[in-house]
């Protein structure tokens, strides 16, 4: 038996052992891109050194975690050519498993500070200015279009709800940074939706469908529906993400799907 157990300990050394070999990498292929094709932004829900001890402890991760203060260190936690277990089970333009395929930031915010989810944590300017900087740069070197910079609860909206109705798209969009929709078309929009009617359910559902949410169709999914739409209105109408249809929130809509065809 210890024989046995000796050759085998032998094969299993041989096994994980590589013969050396030179690289030649004076030649670069010009058919490659970024395996990054998404951005997706997180709050921690937790303070500074939480956040730091979770991400880098325990099975989640990130690749970048941005604290919060007067001074916000940005912290590197997992390289961007590697996977970093931030999005879970999660979902855009039909692309699943966006871990494979993202750049994970989690920012320090604390979220909801009621049970009611009606107040919530502030980012501070020097949290947003220097994340515009990494977006931009992150965006730039991988080609990342602004409609893949997104939220957790864009990409998880049945069970997520994370940067929340306080991340600042609007103003990081006006930077160049992520999608956003024309203001005068979607007063337009507004003025024919007050005239003919509020669009039914279907409608709703595959626009939502066609600007990259996961959503179910029928009259049965409206449950799930509604949590889409919050995940939506708290991304681009977040005065109000009461999750239910509405003139402007279709009108957004409207628009949004209308620049997937230009």
């Amino acid at each position: 038996m210890r024989g046995l157990l000796g050759a085998f300990g032998l094969l299993m050394l041989l096994a994980c052992s590589r013969p050396e070999y030179a690289v030649d990498e004076s030649f670069t292929a010009t058919g490659q891109d970024s395996r990054v094709r998404f951005i997706v932004l997180h709050y921690t829900s937790e303070n500074n050194a939480d956040s730091l001890r979770i991400l880098t402890q325990n099975r989640v991760s990130a690749h970048y975690l941005l604290t919060a203060g007067k001074t916000p260190v940005l912290y590197r936690l997992v390289d961007e050519d590697r996977r970093a277990w931030h999005a879970g089970i999660s979902q855009w333009y039909g692309y699943k498993n966006l871990n494979a395929m993202s750049i994970g930031i989690e920012v320090v915010n604390l979220g909801p500070l009621d049970a009611q989810k009606t107040q919530w944590d502030v980012y501070s300017p020097e949290q947003i200015e220097l994340l515009a900087a990494l977006l931009r740069d992150l965006a730039q070197r991988h080609q990342v279009k602004a409609r893949h910079i997104v939220g957790h609860s864009d990409i998880a909206p049945q069970r997520k709800i994370d940067p929340g109705p306080l991340f600042p798209w609007e103003a990081l969009a006006r930077q160049g940074i992520g999608r956003w929709y024309e203001e005068s078309r979607v007063r337009q929009y507004e003025a024919r939706f007050a005239a003919e009617g509020l669009p039914n359910l279907l409608w709703f559902q595959e626009k939502l469908r066609r600007i990259g949410y996961e959503v179910e169709f029928g009259s049965d999914a409206q449950a799930a529906t509604s949590r889409v739409l919050r995940a939506f209105q708290m991304h681009y109408r977040p005065q109000r993400y009461d999750g239910q249809p509405d003139i402007q929130t279709a009108a957004i809509l409207m628009d949004l799907a209308a620049q997937e065809d230009s």
